[in-house]
C-alpha cells in the first residue's frame, strides 16, 4: 500500500454516501454518578438533561445488572453519557481505565468565551488544567473524577486554510510517517 501513487488509496475505498451527522454521545463508566454530576454540571456548567435507570442481562457477568445512564448536553445535540453499575462485577468488567497520561480523550470545539469560562471554572475548583497551543487550535485538557480526559479546543483564526492544506496531503503524510519519515509537519505549532 505504501508504494501506491498518492490518492490511489482513496479511490479503492468506497466511503459512506452520507457521513455521520454528529456525535450522538460518548459513553463512559463512572463509580459515582453524583460526584460526576457535580463535576460536569456544578463545576464545568454542562447540564444534565436525562437520566435513565435500567436493568439488563449482561452475559459477561451472568445475571441482570441494574444501572443508571446519564446524559449531559452539548450544543449540537450530542452528549457526554455515563453509566454507574449497581453491581461490582459489572463495574470491574466495564469500569473506567483511569489512564491519567494516556492518549484516549474526547474533544469539544468551543468558542473563546466558553474556553475562558471553562478555564476559570476548573482553576477556581482546583482542577488541574493543561493548556496547549497546537497551532491549528488551542486546547485545554482536564480530567473528570473517574479519569475521563476531556479536551476543549478553540480553532485558530485561519483554521479553514489549515484544514484545506491537511485535507490535500492527509494520505501522503500518513504514508510518509508509516514509511518511517517522522519529521513533524505542523509548522503552525509554536516551538
Amino acid at each position: 500500500m505504501l508504494d501506491q501513487p498518492q490518492g490511489q488509496a482513496q479511490t479503492q475505498t468506497k466511503l459512506l454516501t452520507e457521513l455521520p451527522l454528529r456525535l450522538h454521545h460518548h459513553a463512559y463508566a463512572v463509580k459515582d454518578q453524583e460526584v460526576n454530576r457535580h463535576f460536569l454540571e456544578d463545576i464545568l456548567g454542562i447540564p444534565l438533561v436525562a437520566t435513565w435507570c435500567e436493568r439488563v442481562f449482561f452475559a459477561d457477568v451472568g445475571h441482570e445488572v441494574e444501572f443508571c445512564h446519564t446524559f449531559f448536553e452539548v450544543k449540537d445535540g450530542g452528549a457526554l453519557a455515563f453509566f454507574q453499575y449497581a453491581d461490582e462485577a459489572a463495574w470491574k468488567s466495564r469500569g473506567a481505565t483511569q489512564q491519567s497520561n494516556g492518549a484516549q480523550h474526547i474533544a469539544f470545539k468551543v468558542t473563546q468565551g466558553t474556553f475562558d469560562e471553562l478555564m476559570h471554572r476548573a482553576t477556581a475548583a482546583g482542577i488541574p488544567v493543561r493548556k496547549t497551543d497546537h497551532g491549528f487550535c488551542v486546547s485545554m485538557y482536564l480530567q473528570s473524577p473517574d479519569g475521563l480526559r476531556l479536551e476543549f479546543t478553540v480553532d485558530a483564526a485561519d483554521a479553514e486554510r489549515i484544514a484545506a492544506m491537511r485535507r490535500k496531503d492527509a494520505h501522503s503524510e500518513l504514508a510518509r510517517w508509516m514509511a518511517g519519515d517522522r519529521r513533524p509537519n505542523n509548522d503552525d505549532r509554536p516551538h
